[in-house]
């Protein structure tokens, strides 16, 4: 079992493999761990892991606004996340490489980051100024008949997005190629697809390639014969993703 610690980003959403994660820093726990990251040399890689947050939240309540106007705001690594982190956070995330770290003249940072390789969380310090972790690294196996079911994913999702186009009157067509490896295409269509944080972090933490995609393959026919049925549907259906503040 090989392990590593990093820095750890929690998140109210899913985070995969060759996606670009932008975030804007702002709480104080996180500006420290930017600065952190910023003192590694810039030929190496500035990585920080991130999870999905199962119960708590991903920035933490302050003064103003807060049911009690007593209650003092939490602060430090651990708020809003409960005395026992492990159990805040979904067990697989991601490792971020972070490109680019610009501090404003505000002391908050803007970030580009892109995940590499998905992680397991197996303990969690939060003796530091932010949290950090101990994580397993997972390996991508590719599972049984990857190739033909990326081949039935790509199909179903160019059908999703024509379908999805409709129902916003509009057209999600880039003119980009869509990619034809399958590990490449599982994490792709997992997050283009409109779906819930549990949803999405099933599919992250699927055994395999293979298992991912079928799983996509469902995914992708359900929510496409939902889409079909829209006039019928209340407008809350179509917001069913959640929004991240980062």
């Amino acid at each position: 079992m090989t392990t590593v610690r990093l820095p750890l980003f929690p998140l109210n959403s899913v985070l995969f493999p060759g996606l670009v994660l932008p975030l804007n820093v702002f709480e104080e726990r996180y500006r420290a761990m930017m600065r952190e990251l910023l003192k590694t040399p810039e030929d190496e890689p500035r990585r920080f892991a991130v999870v999905a947050i199962r119960d708590g939240h991903e920035v933490a309540s302050t003064a103003p606004g807060m049911p009690d106007p007593t209650a003092l705001p939490e602060r430090g690594p651990l708020a809003g996340f409960g005395a026992d982190p492990v159990k805040a956070f979904h067990k697989v995330g991601c490792v971020a490489d972070a490109a680019t770290i610009r501090e404003r003249t505000d002391g908050s940072f803007e970030v580009l980051a892109t995940g590499t390789s998905r992680v397991r969380l197996l303990s969690v310090d939060a003796s530091g100024p932010f949290l950090t972790a101990e994580l397993e690294t997972l390996p991508e196996e590719p599972g049984d008949e990857a190739a033909p079911l990326a081949e039935g994913v790509l199909r179903s999702f160019r059908q999703y997005q024509k379908r999805l186009a409709g129902a916003r009157e509009r057209s999600l067509a880039t003119g980009a190629e869509l990619p034809d490896e399958p590990g490449v295409v599982s994490y792709l269509v997992a997050a283009a697809m409109m779906l819930d944080t549990p949803s999405k972090q099933r599919l992250l933490q699927a055994p395999d390639t293979a298992s991912r995609l079928r799983d996509e393959l469902k995914l992708l026919r359900s929510e496409t014969a939902i889409i079909r049925n829209l006039p019928s549907l209340p407008a809350s259906e179509l917001t069913r993703g959640p929004m991240s503040l980062n």
